[in-house]
C-alpha cells in the first residue's frame, strides 16, 4: 500500500524487452541499503517489484523492475522511455504517517488531460476519465494521478479537474504536465468498494 506522497523523482535510464517484459532500469536519490529484492515502489502510480539495486556510476541507485503484459496494457508505462521522469513511493510501513490517502498502486486507467490553467502559483487541470471510471470520481473525493494523491474539484460527466498547488508542483512531474498529456488514473479504493455494495444483483 501507498499513500500517494512522492518522496522522490526517479529517471529512466535504460528500457529493454525480453519476451514479453519490458526491463527497465530507473535512477533515484533512495538509500539502495533501504531497497531490497522484491520490494515494492510506485513509480508514477504504478506498483513494481524490485528486481535488482546497485550504485550507478554518478552515485545515484540504479533500481530495475520487470514490466508485465497487464502493465503495458493499462497503464502509461508502455510509453515510458529513456529520461523519462517519474514519481516514487516507496511502500507504506506500519506507523507511517498517512498523509494522503489509502493508495493501492494499481492503476484503474488511463486519464487525459484535456486542459490546463495556470492561476499564479497554481495550477488547475481538466481530465477526461474512462467512462467506466468516471462513477465512482466525486467532488472533494480522492483519486491517484501518476502515483500523487490528488483532491478532486468538479465532476462533469466523464471529466474531472484538480488544483496543484506550488508545493506538489515543485516536488513531483505535474508541473511539466499539457494538454494532451496521458496519465495514471487509480480510483479511490472506498469509492470503489461503495459502488460495489450498491449494486442489486450481488
Amino acid at each position: 500500500m501507498f499513500t500517494g506522497i512522492v518522496t522522490d523523482i526517479g529517471d529512466v535510464v535504460s528500457t529493454e524487452p525480453d519476451n514479453s517484459v519490458v526491463r527497465i532500469v530507473v535512477a533515484s536519490g533512495y538509500d539502495p541499503e533501504g531497497i531490497a529484492l522484491g520490494a515494492s515502489i510506485a513509480c508514477s502510480g504504478v506498483c513494481l517489484t524490485v528486481t535488482g539495486v546497485e550504485v550507478g556510476a554518478n552515485g545515484r541507485t540504479l533500481t530495475g523492475f520487470d514490466l508485465a503484459p497487464e502493465t503495458l496494457k493499462v497503464t502509461t508505462a508502455a510509453a515510458w522511455k529513456e529520461g523519462q521522469r517519474l514519481n516514487l513511493e516507496r511502500a507504506l510501513r506500519m506507523g507511517d504517517e498517512l498523509g494522503g490517502h489509502l493508495v493501492a498502486g494499481h492503476v484503474d486507467g488511463i486519464a487525459d488531460i484535456v486542459n490546463r490553467e495556470d492561476m499564479g502559483e497554481a495550477v488547475r487541470f481538466t481530465l477526461e476519465a474512462p467512462p467506466a471510471l468516471a462513477r465512482f470520481i466525486a467532488p472533494k473525493g480522492s483519486v491517484t494521478l501518476d502515483g500523487v494523491s490528488l483532491t478532486v474539484n468538479e465532476v462533469s460527466r466523464t471529466q474531472f479537474s484538480v488544483t496543484i498547488i506550488p508545493h506538489t508542483l515543485e516536488q513531483t512531474t505535474l508541473g511539466g504536465w499539457q494538454s494532451g498529456d496521458r496519465v495514471n488514473l487509480e480510483v479511490d479504493l472506498m469509492a470503489r468498494y461503495a459502488a460495489r455494495l450498491a449494486e442489486k444483483d450481488i
